[in-house]
């Protein structure tokens, strides 16, 4: 079985090489490309296409969130996680809305730290609930505000494969179908439906596509029958 290929992105080299030497004791698990800021990490990103990117959120030149954003424009499958020191800091929100798919503390003990990427390797949700929370009510405040003051509709920032994901989703398309449909792994396609759910704050994959329609997100000519949980 190949390893999961991953690259980080941190400024301090002395904690950035200790990440590597931890993730290539592992067995599953390779570091494959290393930056010490975000402008770096969006060449690597470019150049390896890996499965995930540990991106430090404080960085110079460019930093974590505009780095995310960035390699979001070309890349919508690549799982990234922000590193960070606090789970408070207010850029984490700003993160996850540029399309990050979670974060680690930087004081997560080894096994906690490995168990948390391979737990977003295989599609597990790594934002937590405060964070969700911080985000939904972001947007009920945009969307309370007047309509002249309010964007036509508030919502979490997807990528391009993930409105796929939920358009075929609304269709009716089961996982299966929307792999063969896009032409990625049934893999791929679990952690988006995945990633889906955590930023629409979803219990269920119908309930996700009823709260994409209210924020605007899809329309009603986009559902069909037959949805699968």
């Amino acid at each position: 079985m190949p390893k999961a290929r991953i690259c980080i992105a941190d400024d301090h080299e002395l904690f950035r090489s200790g990440l590597v030497q931890l993730i290539n004791q592992q067995a599953d698990l390779e570091v494959v490309g290393e930056a010490g800021d975000g402008l770096e990490m969006l060449t690597l990103a470019r150049q390896l296409k890996p499965d995930l990117i540990l991106m430090d959120i404080n960085m110079p030149i460019s930093d974590g969130v505009e780095a995310t954003s960035l390699i979001r424009e070309f890349d919508s499958d690549t799982t990234i996680l922000m590193l960070t020191a606090l789970d408070s800091d207010e850029k984490l929100i700003e993160a996850i809305k540029a399309g990050a798919d979670g974060y680690l503390l930087k004081n997560t003990s080894s096994d906690g730290f490995l168990r948390a990427l391979r737990g977003a390797l295989a599609g597990e949700a790594t934002l937590p609930r405060h964070l969700t929370a911080s985000l939904v009510k972001d947007y009920t405040r945009l969307a309370s505000q007047p309509a002249r003051q309010a964007p036509v509709y508030a919502a979490p920032t997807l990528t391009a494969r993930e409105l796929q994901v939920l358009q075929a989703i609304a269709s009716g398309a089961s996982n299966q179908q929307i792999a063969e449909q896009l032409g990625i792994s049934l893999y791929t396609t679990k952690s988006h439906v995945r990633n889906l759910l955590s930023k629409l704050a979803a219990e269920s994959r119908w309930q996700a596509a009823e709260i994409a329609q209210e924020m605007g997100l899809l329309r009603k000519r986009d559902f069909g029958r037959g949805l699968k949980d």
